[in-house]
């Protein structure tokens, strides 16, 4: 092939052969990305609306999770005194010579307790780590 024809083979004098096409993708391949100059943490530290927003989020979570427990508490101890008033029999029973009254306040209630306790934890710190991530993402 000589100097100024086609890969073709065009014998037109006024042709010169181009490179070949290269698809560009971005314009600045091994350029850093762009970090906020204003982190989350100055927006929560300094009290603005957007940190404002996210820390009611934070404490709206909070919030639904010690009510879901504290109904659950209520509902759970509440009920027993109703359920000894409506069914008079469970009053009287007797479970391995223990009466059921006792054996429910004074045994079944504590390891209830420890779980109720045990989820609430768990849940709380899942609810915190995730409002971390949320922060430190941004």
């Amino acid at each position: 092939m000589t100097p100024g024809r086609t890969a073709e083979g065009a014998d037109h004098p006024d042709r010169v052969a181009r490179p070949p096409r290269v698809r560009v993708t971005s314009s600045r391949r091994g350029a850093a990305t762009r970090r906020d100059l204003r982190p989350l943490t100055r927006d929560l530290d300094e009290q603005t609306d957007l940190g404002e927003v996210y820390m009611a989020g934070l404490m709206s979570a909070q919030l639904r999770l010690a009510s879901r427990v504290l109904v659950f508490g209520a509902l759970g101890l509440g009920g027993l005194p109703l359920l000894f008033l409506l069914v008079p029999d469970t009053r009287t029973l007797e479970v391995v010579g223990l009466p059921f009254p006792w054996l429910v306040l004074g045994v079944l209630v504590y390891p209830v307790a420890l779980l109720v306790a045990r989820y609430y934890v768990r849940q709380s710190e899942r609810i915190e780590r995730e409002f971390s991530q949320v922060v430190g993402r941004r």
